[in-house]
C-alpha cells in the first residue's frame, strides 16, 4: 500500500504538467563535458563572465536547450572544473549557462545592491547571445535559488522571445517586505550586503567566514589575471551598503535606489507579458516567501505551479514543529529536482504554455499530508480568539483591562529563525524549539486544550487596541501551539512598526487581510497615552492542530537577533495592551474538516 502522505491531494483533472510528484526522480545520463569561460558585451558595453557546460562529447554545432542562472555570489570556485548548476542540469541533457552579474564576480561594472536598472537591462544581451550559439536551439529557461531566483523573474521581465520558462525557488518576490516586514527593519539584510560586497572585492568575509567560504574560494577568471584585476578595480567604485535603519517608509527606500524595478512584484505585469510558464518553490518558514509565492499567484496572470513546503531557504532542510519525521512527508532535494526537470522539458516541448493552469500546492504541517487548490485564499472560517485576563486566550472577551509590557531591546529570538535562514549569519537552518521560556519574556496568552482539530490555513489578522509611553514602537505577534506536556512550538508571526498601521484599503491584497502602504504619506506617530488600534495581517501558515493541544498568542515589543529596535533610543516603550470587548484579538483561518 502506498503511504497516503506522500500522494498530494489534487482537486479533480489533475494538470500533467502543474503538479507535484513527491517520490519523483530524475535520470541523467549525460556526462560533463569541458568548461568553457567567455566574456559578453551587454548594456553600456560592460563585460559580463559567463561559463558554459555542455554534455561531453557534443561537437560544436551539437543543437542544445539552455539552462540559464545569472549570480552574485560567483558562477564558479577558481580551479574547480564546473559548478552546482552545471552538475545539476547538464547530465540531463542541457547546456548550462552561469554568469555574475554586473559589478560581481569577473564581470566588469558597478554591483550598486541588491538590483538596477542596468543588471535587468543585460539580461537581454545574455540571451542574445546564447541564441547566436551554434550549440543553442535557441530556447532557453533561467533557473535559480534565492538571488538567481529573482534574476530569473527578472529575465522574464524582459520578455524575450527566446525564453520558454523560468523556475525561481525560494525567491525574494518583495524585495522590500524582505528587508521591512511591517515596516520594521531586518538586520540580516545588512549582513547579507556586507557578505555580498566582500565577495566582489575578492576578501575574506568578517560577517560569517564560514558561508562566505560555501560561496567561493576565491573569483574564477575569465582570461588573464589582469583582466579580473580590472573588473575588481570596477567593482570598488560600488556605493558602499545603506544600512536598513536609515530608511523610514516605501518611498523613502524608493527614493535612494538607482531605478524602479528590483523586485519581482514591482515588474508583475511585465512578467505576466512575457507569457512563460513558471514553476515557484516556497516555504512556511523562509522569510517573506510564503506570502511573496501567495502574491505572484494573485497579481500574475503566467500558467504557474506554486509549491509551498516546509523548509528552510533553499529547500534542502525540512522543518516541520508538530512532527519529527517530516523527513517522511516533505520531497528531499533529489525529488524536487526531478519535479523541475519534469517542468523544465514541458517548458522546451510547449506543453506547459499548451496546458497552462495555475495551482497551488501546499503542506498541511503536524497532518503532514499534502493539497492542490486553484484559488486562494482557501474557503475557510474565521474563527476570533480574544486576549483576556488571566494570559487566557479565549473565545469570548474578557472584563475590561489592560495588560503591560515593558520593551527589552536585549530580547532576541533564536539565531535558526526564518529571516537568518535567509541570508543572515547563522547555518541556514530552521529550528525554533520549544518555545517556552522565549514565552515567559513576554506577553503570552494561551488557551485551553482544544476539544477538536482544529486546521489553520491562511493568513492570521490579529487586530490590537494598544496605548503606549512613545511615538514609535515596534509590534511582534507569534502565534504557536503547545503540546500538552507544555512545549510551545512555533507556527507563524507578524510585525509591524507603528507609524505605518494605516490600513492601506487600495491593496491589492487585501483578500489576504489588513495591508499598509508604508508610504510616507500614510505615516502617523502614536500619541503617548492615547488608545490606538492596530490591524495587520501574519505570515500564511497551513498547519493541523491536534485535539488536547493549546493555541497561543505571544506578543513582543522587539527581536534583537533579527531587527534593529524601534525606538533605539530614550526610553523603551512601555505598553498596554487593552482586554475587553473592544480589546485585542486574533482571527484565525479555520477550514472546516
Amino acid at each position: 500500500m502506498t503511504d497516503s502522505r506522500f500522494q498530494a491531494q489534487a482537486e479533480p483533472n489533475e494538470n500533467p504538467v502543474y503538479r507535484l510528484d513527491l517520490s519523483a526522480k530524475a535520470a541523467g545520463r549525460e556526462k560533463l563535458g569541458p568548461l568553457e569561460s567567455t566574456y559578453v558585451y551587454a548594456h553600456e558595453g560592460v563585460r559580463l563572465a559567463l561559463d558554459v557546460v555542455r554534455p561531453m562529447g557534443d561537437s560544436a554545432d551539437h543543437k542544445r536547450n539552455t539552462i540559464l542562472v545569472m549570480t552574485c555570489y560567483g558562477r564558479g570556485k577558481k580551479g574547480e572544473p564546473s559548478n552546482q548548476y552545471a552538475d545539476l542540469f547538464v547530465p540531463e541533457g542541457y547546456a548550462v549557462v552561469v554568469g555574475d552579474v554586473r559589478g560581481t564576480g569577473a564581470s566588469f561594472g558597478v554591483w550598486p545592491g541588491h538590483r538596477s536598472r542596468e543588471e535587468i537591462l543585460d539580461f537581454s544581451y545574455v540571451l542574445d547571445w546564447i541564441a547566436a550559439q551554434p550549440w543553442s536551439t535557441g530556447n532557453v529557461l533561467a533557473y535559480g535559488v534565492s538571488y538567481t531566483a529573482n534574476s530569473a523573474d527578472l529575465i522574464a521581465s524582459r520578455n524575450h522571445p527566446a525564453l520558454k520558462g523560468i523556475v525561481p525557488r525560494y525567491v525574494d518576490y518583495d524585495i522590500f517586505f524582505e528587508t521591512y516586514p511591517g515596516g520594521v527593519p531586518n538586520l540580516t539584510l545588512d549582513r547579507w550586503s556586507q557578505l555580498v560586497e566582500s565577495l566582489n572585492r575578492d576578501e575574506n568575509s568578517e560577517i560569517n567566514a564560514d558561508r562566505a567560504s560555501t560561496l567561493r574560494a576565491g573569483i574564477r577568471p575569465v582570461g588573464s589575471q589582469a583582466e579580473l584585476t580590472a573588473a575588481l578595480q570596477e567593482h570598488g567604485r560600488a556605493p558602499s551598503f545603506q544600512p536598513v535603519e536609515q530608511t523610514t517608509s516605501f518611498d523613502d527606500w524608493l527614493s535612494k535606489r538607482s531605478g524602479f524595478d528590483f523586485s519581482p512584484q514591482a515588474s508583475a505585469d511585465l512578467i505576466s507579458q512575457s507569457g512563460v510558464p513558471i514553476q515557484n518553490w516556497g516555504s512556511w518558514f523562509d522569510s517573506g516567501s510564503p506570502l511573496g509565492s501567495i502574491r505572484r499567484f494573485l497579481l500574475q496572470s503566467n500558467p504557474m505551479n506554486i509549491i509551498l513546503g516546509p523548509w528552510n531557504h533553499g529547500g534542502r532542510k525540512p522543518y516541520d514543529p508538530l512532527r519529527a519525521d517530516v523527513q517522511d512527508c516533505a520531497p528531499i532535494m533529489a525529488a524536487q529536482h526531478a519535479n523541475d526537470i519534469r517542468f523544465i522539458d514541458a517548458c522546451f516541448t510547449g506543453e506547459a504554455a499548451l496546458q497552462a493552469d495555475k495551482v497551488i500546492h501546499y503542506y498541511t504541517c503536524g497532518e503532514g499530508s499534502w493539497k492542490s487548490t486553484r484559488s486562494w485564499p482557501v474557503p475557510a472560517v474565521r474563527q476570533r480568539w480574544h486576549m483576556a485576563s488571566g494570559s487566557r486566550l479565549s473565545s469570548s472577551p474578557s472584563d475590561t483591562g489592560y495588560d503591560t509590557l515593558q520593551v527589552d531591546r536585549e530580547l532576541g529570538d533564536v539565531l535558526s529563525n526564518r529571516w537568518d535562514t535567509n541570508g543572515g549569519i547563522g547555518t541556514w537552518e530552521i529550528d525554533y524549539g520549544d518555545r517556552r521560556q522565549f514565552d515567559a519574556a513576554r506577553l503570552a496568552y494561551t488557551s485551553e486544550p482544544l476539544q477538536n482539530d482544529l486546521e489553520i490555513t491562511g493568513h492570521p489578522v490579529v487586530d490590537l487596541n494598544i496605548t503606549s509611553t512613545r511615538e514609535d514602537g515596534i509590534f511582534f505577534v507569534y502565534l504557536e501551539a503547545v503540546k500538552p506536556d507544555g512545549t510551545s512550538c512555533y507556527l507563524t508571526e507578524g510585525q509591524l512598526r507603528a507609524r505605518h498601521r494605516k490600513v492601506w484599503t487600495a491593496s491589492p491584497f487585501g483578500a489576504l487581510g489588513p495591508q499598509q502602504s508604508y508610504l510616507e504619506s500614510d505615516a502617523e506617530p502614536l500619541t503617548p497615552g492615547e488608545p490606538t488600534r492596530l490591524a495587520f495581517t501574519l505570515l500564511p501558515i497551513s498547519a493541523l492542530i491536534p485535539a488536547d493541544y493549546s493555541l497561543r498568542v505571544c506578543l513582543a515589543g522587539s527581536e534583537s537577533t533579527s531587527f534593529a529596535n524601534v525606538p533605539a533610543d530614550g526610553e523603551p516603550p512601555q505598553l498596554k495592551l487593552h482586554r475587553g470587548p473592544h480589546g485585542c484579538y486574533i482571527d484565525l483561518p479555520v477550514v472546516e474538516r
